[in-house]
């Protein structure tokens, strides 16, 4: 990236006039991130022991979807500059001129304070807690340190992404255990290789914005060797659910197989490394990554619904 494509980004964002519609506002919390932070949460809360009133579960999960639209908003407020270099990124409402920077600063803020003490007011100051700590973590060490500093950016940010179920296990007992945080490692570590795939194919465009993605800093090879070595740890962590009985026969055998297929899929970004094969490999790890944490979820959550049934939701 040079100064000179920098500071083109930088003066449209200054000239730009803000017209921003319900839609842009709507895109700025990125809904499709907040869909998963949603569903994951929800897998908290439904396998926590115990029943939780539907108004106070309804409320819950709302404030973990505001949240997270929060620190979608502030996230494209603080990252404008580099959105507007990125081909990927750069119809994105801010770097376009649809929202003002400080209409999004402003529109995150809110989020953020509305959900949290929402959060502490209706349901539980465990769960208002772990839910600041989820905003802060991705804005200020993920977003505003680690993204343009480290390659490791996305290892350690990926911990703001993976606490959701925890938020909701917190919000459904008024406690955190060993089964929650078993789900938060799945995310935490399933997030890496995730990633990395879309920045292998991504690299010129991280390369441009001069983001310090793993690929731009030490080369595809070593990537796809740090791509392999977490989808080898999540595949049996994956399973753990089911040692720990808080997923059944279901679930064990949905795990397994979806682990040994993440771990192939892995194994083939690695051994291809040249040209449209190794691009599309490192494509078809990418979609499957997204496929692999909805189904492993999907799975948990009906299993435990089922042996559960309406009792989950009953009034107390």
């Amino acid at each position: 990236m040079t100064d000179t494509s920098l500071d083109i980004g930088q003066s449209g964002l200054e000239r730009a006039v803000p017209n921003g519609t319900v839609s842009d506002f709507v895109e700025l919390m990125k809904p499709r991130v907040m869909s998963l932070v949603l569903f994951t949460g929800l897998v908290g809360l439904v396998v926590a022991p115990g029943s939780m009133h539907p108004v106070l579960a309804i409320a819950t999960l709302i404030c973990i979807g505001v949240g997270a639209g929060a620190s979608g908003a502030l996230n494209m407020w603080y990252d404008a500059d580099i959105d507007a270099v990125m081909q990927r990124t750069a119809t994105r409402p801010v770097p376009r001129g649809r929202v003002a920077a400080e209409e999004a600063l402003t529109f995150g803020t809110v989020l953020a304070a509305g959900s949290v003490f929402s959060m502490g007011l209706l349901v539980s100051w465990l769960a208002a807690g772990l839910l600041a700590v989820t905003i802060a973590f991705y804005l200020f060490v993920y977003t505003m340190w680690l993204k343009r500093r480290t390659p490791q950016n996305i290892v350690i940010g990926g911990a703001a992404g993976a606490l959701p179920p925890v938020i909701g296990w917190a919000a459904a007992t008024g406690s955190v255990s060993l089964e929650p945080v078993i789900l938060f490692l799945i995310i935490f570590m399933w997030t890496p290789p995730h990633f990395w795939a879309l920045a292998l194919v991504r690299a010129g465009d991280y390369s441009k914005a001069g983001v310090p993605m793993l690929p731009v800093v030490a080369g595809g090879d070593s990537t796809r060797r740090q791509i392999l070595i977490y989808s080898l740890i999540l595949a049996p962590l994956g399973v753990l659910p089911a040692v720990l009985g808080t997923g059944g026969i279901a679930y064990a055998v949905s795990a397994s197989v979806l682990g040994v297929l993440f771990v192939i899929l892995a194994w083939r970004v690695f051994t291809l490394r040249e040209g449209q094969t190794a691009q599309h490999a490192a494509r078809q790890l990418f979609g499957f990554s997204v496929l692999y944490l909805l189904l492993l979820f999907a799975v948990l959550l009906v299993e435990q619904m089922t042996v559960a049934g309406v009792n989950v939701w009953t009034p107390v």
